[in-house]
């Protein structure tokens, strides 16, 4: 396949995000352009999607443990990850959205934390500390490899506008309550990324993880009679 097919497919994986989170948002139109913009304000670092150069946003943001940390380069450099926006407070969409995403864990058993991880967003970092972020993991039942982080409002923001996540009405895209709750899964060893929204089935977020993964899906199946609870 050459290079030019690739960086098209890249293109395109993205404009799909685009088009999940028009089809997930009501109102107006919504989304992003086909391909990420360029994170204005914030460090980034060079990556490859499908091929084709993009500077990934790298800002430090800080984890439930208070490390500091560098998103691309700490966290998502050379794994295949799951990222998603939420925060503590949220009472919408969020608790079935994370309860769809402890499923999954359960679902990857030991490969949880170990060839996949999960990396949430706050959206409100003004409350969102290690603390706080600590005691939500607690709460849940959150196991290694589900990282939560915050930062600067402006850094968060530039990764979620980077990855397409966004409305076009200004007022909705401003309205945390009603976020989206979509997945982004990315392969960064490949430079493959896609989304699946969180509300479908866990089986279906695990085959699309596998898929992103380069991984038969079918594995997803023999793994539910083995995963701990």
């Amino acid at each position: 396949m050459s290079r030019r097919h690739l960086a098209w497919l890249g293109a395109v994986a993205f404009a799909l995000v685009a088009a999940c989170v028009r089809r997930e948002t009501a109102g107006p139109a919504t989304g992003s352009p086909a391909v990420p913009l360029e994170p204005r304000g914030t460090e980034t670092a060079e990556a490859r999607v499908a091929g084709s150069p993009r500077r990934f946003p790298n800002p430090e943001l800080v984890d439930q443990d208070g490390r500091t940390v560098r998103f691309y380069d700490d966290l998502v450099r050379g794994r295949v990850v799951m990222v998603n926006f939420s925060y503590t407070q949220c009472t919408g969409a969020c608790p079935r959205a994370t309860a769809q995403l402890m499923a999954v864990q359960r679902l990857l058993g030991d490969r949880f934390g170990r060839d996949f991880t999960l990396l949430t967003l706050s959206l409100d970092p003004d409350h969102d500390t290690p603390a706080a972020m600590r005691r939500y993991l607690s709460a849940h039942g959150g196991r290694p490899g589900w990282t939560w982080l915050t930062g600067r409002r402006e850094d968060i923001e530039a990764i979620r506008r980077f990855v397409g996540f966004t409305d076009r009405d200004p007022q909705l895209d401003a309205d945390r309550t009603r976020h989206t709750t979509l997945v982004l899964l990315g392969n960064d060893r490949t430079g493959r990324w896609s989304s699946v929204p969180a509300l479908i089935k866990p089986e279906q977020i695990v085959e699309a993880l596998l898929r992103t993964a380069g991984e038969r899906p079918a594995a997803a199946v023999a793994m539910q009679g083995a995963c701990p609870p």
